[in-house]
């Protein structure tokens, strides 16, 4: 659907609020989350502004609307990014055109996916006259911030907003660093679906064919390198063990060649990317979740793994790090374990404690479900989703002081 045909006549079906979302692509595969969160809305009508579309047959959504690049998209990124060194953001009139499209559509809400496309989307936010609730996620967090220009316009991208939606504590805390006003943060934790997620309480097999599982994008702050050391370590005591890898990403090859410079060619499998009933396959062949995340080499923090959390919520016991919003979702000893960050011989430990012990093993595999049912259900987050932008409508017209409010738990 073109973003410049007439708005359609049920955007007000029983008196509903419209939420106008803004994705740059809707949807990349790995972003079920966001799908899920869109289509769990009850108290308002969601409508989906996008740049361009991907895995409509996965993602089907409607009303959906196509805001396509201008022609002269290549020249302004090389003018604005590779020549001015700025962040690339839209011209004042894409941003009319977009404000347009927002009263067409009779849109009381604009919400803003991932913090970097708010800065990207800076021109709209200065002229919008519609409360701007913007969500960071994790590395949307650090994105250029060592760049002065890019610091520049993300304190004012946070100035504009109405409400910044984080996914942690440790991503608040990030904001904050950086300038973002406390009173306008608040936390939405991301939802995941029980009732899609199979649990069974995990018990020790009976042969020692132990199976692990990290999945993930292949990318530095999922500590990959240090899950396989660990494992390396592991197998010398459990010739049986096996660990998979699910995902894609850049850092493919260099895995695999680790896998291979530590023996472990016949113990591990690279699956790449895998579908929502593929996962839930391997998570029922699973014994153990590992995910020690690590801050990337550009400062990129975790937030709180999708995948782990979906992991628990089937009854996987988790080895993590105390790392971002890891710490918020896994109770150390109770739902999991946690270690240092790149501790490679600490995880193993904990890896080798967890499978040793049958009752510990039992126990956390229930406390990993019920962590993720009390904090992370997705329907419970929906309609917290849903309070945020009431209230956002409800402080309409004074979008750079809202008045003070704790952060969320």
């Amino acid at each position: 659907m073109s973003f410049s045909q007439p708005p359609t006549p049920s955007l007000h079906r029983g008196g509903k609020p419209v939420v106008a979302s803004y994705l740059a692509t809707f949807l990349k595969k790995e972003m079920q989350h966001v799908y899920r969160q869109l289509k769990a809305l009850r108290a308002v009508t969601p409508v989906v502004f996008t740049q361009k579309q991907e895995n409509m047959a996965e993602f089907p959504f409607d009303p959906l609307f196509v805001i396509p690049k201008p022609r002269t998209h290549a020249l302004r990124r090389i003018w604005q990014k590779q020549i001015r060194g700025l962040p690339i953001t839209i011209y004042r009139s894409e941003a009319r055109r977009i404000l347009a499209a927002l009263h067409r559509n009779k849109a009381d809400v604009l919400h803003v996916y991932f913090g970097h496309i708010g800065v990207h989307l800076l021109p709209l936010l200065e002229i919008c006259d519609r409360p701007v609730v913007v969500s960071f996620h994790g590395a949307d967090a650090q994105v250029n911030l060592e760049r002065p220009a890019h610091r520049k316009r993300t304190e004012r991208m946070l100035t504009l907003a109405s409400l910044i939606l984080v996914r942690s504590q440790s991503l608040a805390e990030k904001l904050v660093a950086i300038g973002c006003n406390p009173g306008k943060i608040r936390i939405h934790r991301t939802g995941i679906p029980l009732n899609q997620i199979p649990f069974q309480v995990r018990s020790l097999p009976a042969d020692g064919r132990l199976r692990f599982l990290q999945a993930c994008r292949l990318i530095p702050k999922k500590g990959l390198p240090t899950t396989l050391r660990a494992f390396s370590e592991f197998t010398r005591q459990h010739s049986n063990a096996h660990l998979t890898i699910a995902g894609e990403g850049p850092q493919l090859a260099q895995l695999q060649a680790q896998t291979r410079e530590l023996g472990l060619t016949n113990h591990v499998s690279f699956s790449g990317f895998v579908s929502q009933s593929q996962l839930r396959r391997l998570f029922e062949e699973s014994h153990l979740f590992l995910h020690p995340s690590e801050f990337g080499p550009d400062g990129d923090q975790e937030g709180v793994p999708n995948a782990m959390l979906e992991a628990m919520a089937s009854g996987l016991p988790v080895v993590a790090t105390s790392h971002g919003g890891i710490v918020e979702a896994v109770e150390h000893g109770k739902s999991g374990l946690l270690v240092g960050e790149k501790d490679s011989h600490a995880m193993f430990e904990s890896m080798r404690h967890l499978t040793s012990d049958p009752d510990l093993f039992r126990n956390m595999s229930a406390a990993a479900s019920a962590r993720v049912a009390e904090k992370f259900e997705l329907e419970r987050q929906a309609r917290t989703l849903e309070s945020i932008y009431f209230e956002a409508m409800s402080i309409r017209g004074n979008a750079a002081n809202p008045p003070s409010q704790a952060l969320g738990k």
